[in-house]
């Protein structure tokens, strides 16, 4: 059987300017890690065999129908503009059209250098590649809106991260690469007709019921409120929500130096490359805004009097802190239980949270836990545990089945940090079986497996991952 992928690309019919023109690098020896099958039947794409999609997914062959570009981009990392970004390492083969009706691209990461690589090598090593294909199909089984992994590819070749490291290739879908970063570069620029082109595909792509750039603003900003909310909702912590890391869409893109919190604390963070802790666990709400805001920047510099739609858009993005704050109540109102939350009941899991920091307490397990009485074991002391718990059952009163909502609420796993780093480490020595347990295992993350419980551990203290990296 040919592998078969039925291209119809979109952003490739747009301006020039929007993209260079870029063909995937060849690699010497690519060898099928995974693909994903289920994905592959949603995106109307007909397998091939082993060897034909190795070189495909490795960038050696460039399918028929598919227009490889390299997308232009700029974005504010760690609160500071750079002007121009774009897909260093990445080429976006093109789209399909899924068995859904979704257009979604289909994208190469770590198939060399572009005219945006700034230097770099425009390659991948085997553990980002891993990792985000574990996280993102993780994060898929979770609920979440997110990027997806359709193949893992071993390049047969090394690249350098201050050691020799061997190389590989991950295929990402995504419903589109549109990102902030996408709308400022053109912005500073002062490209007013591009910006407006691009207005329009992303909102005929994505919220065709919006109405113009104001109409675009408020859309993203619910779908990026609800985001944020579920990342909160299982411990996900990005890493690097710089603006050219936040796609309009709505979907988690970019898993870098991404993590989930074991040990509970509100300022966790994990990224090697956060110093102050601009992207802590407890930060990523008002993070969003301050992205958002930049969005509205960005998109008032089509308007021939941009100062005509400041007001509009000032208040769309003043909303977005109401509307985080609301979505975060509905997430951790089911995860204790409760179907049709209160504003009081806030303060009860905020307390729930503080207790949680007090006593080392296990973010995913005892949340889990609630749903069958033991969530006493998770904390240091339990007594602090035993008088919250109190005023939280008096509250469950007449709720409907809560052991039920929570169940559907709580994950009993989650790609837990050191499990990841162990099972990058085997992939380096050729044993993939760990990769491919996790990701058998964390396709029913609320299903209790119990032949898999030491997926649920915590790490132990020589099992700690201090810090994760992007890995570019």
């Amino acid at each position: 059987m040919t592998l078969t992928i039925p291209f119809d690309n979109s952003y490739a019919r747009l301006p020039p300017g929007f993209y260079s023109r870029q063909a995937p690098s060849p690699v010497a020896a690519p060898r099928l890690v995974a693909f994903n099958d289920d994905l592959a039947r949603l995106l109307n794409i007909t397998p091939g065999d082993a060897d034909e999609m190795a070189h495909v997914f490795a960038g050696n062959t460039v399918p028929d129908g598919a227009a490889p570009l390299a997308q232009l981009y700029a974005g504010h990392q760690f609160g500071q503009y750079n002007p121009q970004l774009g897909d260093g390492r990445a080429v976006l083969l093109g789209e399909t059209v899924g068995t859904d009706g979704v257009r979604r691209d289909i994208q190469l990461k770590g198939s060399g250098r572009t005219p945006y690589s700034r230097g770099g090598d425009g390659r991948a090593w085997l553990g980002p590649v891993l990792r985000e294909y574990v996280v993102s199909e993780a994060m898929h089984a979770l609920g979440i809106p997110t990027t997806r992994a359709l193949a893992a590819v071993e390049t047969g070749e090394q690249v350098w991260r201050e050691t020799p490291l061997p190389g590989a290739v991950l295929t990402r879908v995504a419903s589109s690469h549109l990102r902030v970063g996408t709308f400022q570069v053109f912005a500073a620029r002062g490209d007013k007709r591009a910006l407006k082109q691009l207005t329009d595909y992303a909102i005929q792509r994505h919220y065709p019921e919006a109405d113009g750039p104001m109409g675009l603003l408020a859309a993203v900003r619910d779908a990026q409120a609800r985001l944020i909310a579920q990342w909160m909702g299982v411990g996900f912590i990005h890493g690097v929500m710089n603006t050219d890391n936040m796609a309009i869409s709505g979907e988690t893109i970019d898993y870098g130096p991404c993590a989930f919190v074991d040990t509970y604390h509100p300022d966790t963070v994990f990224s090697s490359i956060d110093r102050m802790g601009r992207y802590a666990y407890a930060n990523q709400p008002d993070i969003a805004v301050w992205n958002l805001a930049q969005l509205a920047t960005a998109l008032l510099r089509q308007l021939d009097d941009p100062e005509s739609g400041v007001e509009e858009a000032t208040e769309i993005v003043h909303a977005m802190p109401q509307l985080l704050r609301d979505h975060w109540l509905q997430v951790f109102a089911a995860k204790i239980g409760l179907t049709n939350p209160r504003p009081e009941d806030g303060a009860l899991i905020g307390d729930l949270l503080g207790i949680m920091t007090g006593n080392q307490a296990d973010f995913t397990n005892t949340f889990r836990a609630l749903g069958t009485d033991t969530a006493r074991d998770q904390f240091t002391d339990p007594a602090a545990y035993d008088a919250w718990a109190e005023t939280w059952r008096a509250r469950l009163t007449n709720e409907p089945d809560p052991r039920a909502i929570m169940r559907a609420a709580n994950p009993a796993f989650i790609p837990r940090n050191h499990r990841m780093e162990q099972m990058i480490a085997a992939a380096v020595e050729g044993d993939y079986a760990p990769f491919h347990r996790l990701g058998t295992v964390l396709a029913r993350p609320f299903v209790d497996q119990p032949e898999n419980a030491d997926l649920m551990r915590p790490p132990t203290a020589d099992e700690v991952v201090p810090a994760t990296f992007c890995g570019t």
